[in-house]
């Protein structure tokens, strides 16, 4: 006979075991005696044999009920086990979250909102992935990360993503530059200068090529993977590049200026991209929320 078999047939066995009582045993998981005894002839039913010898005053185990006595009590544990190690994941005591980030957000406000999400959770492990758009994405598809910070790509219909900053562009350059007292700049005001960009492969570059390219922009021939090599390569006096806000920290320079350019549609949407239709784990929702609530709290063109 099949066994809908859940924790209260474990329970009442178990109880009936330890107690040999059926009245006791029934009042210990608050059944009537009645319902008590279904329970336990349900059981048996399913063995295809009786678990208990009884009679007007005694109970007791047969053989068969002394053999899966031991099986039950390591269910019932294991069970306990899960369930308290739910708790833990629950409460953020336990458990693991991962992250892909863009190399320019991985490397600038995020590592302060990973060490606060430490301080508050410290037995969750941390992995953090600072890869190029593309291999982020990668990354959420295999499921070794839990959510991505990155720009959008080709096709993101695979993903749930959703909006988390609009990252405006800045001009970069010495403080001797002719535009360096500037307030803002239009992209037109670039003419002339020479341009250090960051390789074709980087999403800044794709975000910046269909503002820039029409303007046909002098070029200085330097194209760099690192945005501490553009800053370098700029403050040498080499050219003038245009960065997101996100990664002014890696131009914090005595000799060099940021001033915003002044382009409506010149922006990078940074989303959170997270497999379709699946949650995330408690650890990973916290986490989320802490970088959310922290991006938001963040002032404009702060540096």
């Amino acid at each position: 006979m099949p066994l809908n078999f859940s924790t209260r047939h474990l329970d009442a066995f178990l109880a009936l075991a330890e107690m040999r009582h059926f009245t006791r045993a029934a009042e210990r998981c608050h059944l009537s005696q009645s319902a008590f005894s279904q329970l336990i002839r349900r059981l048996e039913d399913a063995a295809g044999t009786r678990l208990f010898d009884r009679d007007t005053r005694n109970v007791a185990l047969t053989p068969e009920g002394e053999r899966f006595a031991e099986a039950a009590r390591r269910l019932a544990a294991d069970v306990e086990s899960a369930f308290a190690d739910l708790r833990e994941h629950a409460a953020r005591r336990k458990g693991r979250v991962a992250l892909a980030a863009l190399p320019s957000l991985a490397a600038g406000w995020l590592p302060p909102v990973i060490a606060e999400y430490r301080r508050r959770h410290p037995g969750i492990a941390v992995e953090l992935f600072d890869p190029l758009a593309d291999r982020c994405l990668e990354l959420v598809r295999l499921g070794r990360a839990d959510f991505a910070l990155t720009a959008p790509g080709p096709d993101l219909t695979e993903f749930d993503t959703r909006r988390l900053y609009s990252d405006r562009f800045h001009l970069v350059c010495r403080r001797d530059h002719p535009l360096a007292r500037r307030r803002s700049v239009r992209a037109a005001d670039l003419a002339g200068c020479e341009l250090i960009h960051l390789a074709r492969t980087t999403s800044v570059r794709q975000h910046l090529e269909p503002v820039l390219r029409p303007l046909q922009l002098k070029s200085s021939g330097l194209e760099v993977e690192q945005l501490a090599t553009v800053a370098g390569l700029t403050a040498s006096g080499l050219g003038v590049s245009v960065v997101p806000e996100l990664t002014l920290f890696q131009f914090r320079r005595p000799d060099l200026v940021a001033i915003p350019v002044a382009e409506p549609d010149l922006e990078r949407p940074i989303l959170i991209v997270q497999r379709k239709g699946r949650s995330l784990s408690v650890a990973a929702q916290g986490m989320l929320e802490l970088v959310e609530a922290r991006l938001a709290r963040r002032p404009r063109g702060a540096r």
